[in-house]
């Protein structure tokens, strides 16, 4: 892509983690906001913790270790991708502060923008939409170690965003991000 003048675009990359128990919105915002991204100009890509799970740590539990090297290879790659212009949206649970730290501290040493938005859907409204039916699961006996339930999730203490999801729609909660998004100079 060139501007009018014949010069390359420069294209401003971040990350934006969005993190929250399973079946909190995570990854219906990020697939709305990457359309609406998409449809601006820009280079987006979602990486869904399913998918890269299965893709990149399909070697891995889900034991609190297990857990941190999931996260950290993700943020590595949404580092790499988002150094490159690209706007990278992590719909990923990332249950532990420790992690998620790390991640932002690892994109900050790159001169990479990273924004933490936290999906604040309360658990019972989780358990209610349960996406992959993993709450009646665990509900069930059929499974354990299921984030917010029987496993800790360490909210996030000061997210550069907080959203509600209960409280709005999905157009309302991609419009929040993306006005974080404007407000940074990534959008």
């Amino acid at each position: 892509m060139t501007e009018p003048k014949g010069k390359p675009a420069v294209w401003q990359g971040g990350t934006v983690w969005l993190t929250g128990l399973p079946s909190a919105g995570k990854t219906t915002i990020a697939v709305g906001l990457a359309e609406r991204l998409r449809a601006e100009g820009h280079r987006v890509q979602v990486l869904d913790g399913d998918e890269i799970r299965a893709a990149l740590s399909a070697d891995l539990g889900f034991s609190k270790e297990d857990r941190d090297t999931n996260v950290r290879r993700i943020g590595y790659v949404s580092g790499l991708l988002a150094a490159h212009g690209v706007t990278v949206l992590v719909p990923v649970i990332a249950p532990y502060a420790m992690s998620r730290e790390a991640v932002r501290d690892q994109h900050a040493a790159q001169g990479v923008p990273y924004l933490e938005v936290h999906v604040a859907t309360p658990v019972e409204i989780c358990a209610d939409r349960d996406v992959k039916s993993l709450y009646a699961q665990q509900a069930a006996g059929e499974i354990s170690g299921l984030t917010g339930a029987d496993d800790p999730y360490e909210a996030p203490v000061a997210p550069d965003l907080r959203i509600h999801t209960q409280d709005r729609t999905v157009e309302e909660s991609v419009q929040q991000v993306h006005a974080v998004l404007t407000e940074r100079g990534l959008s």
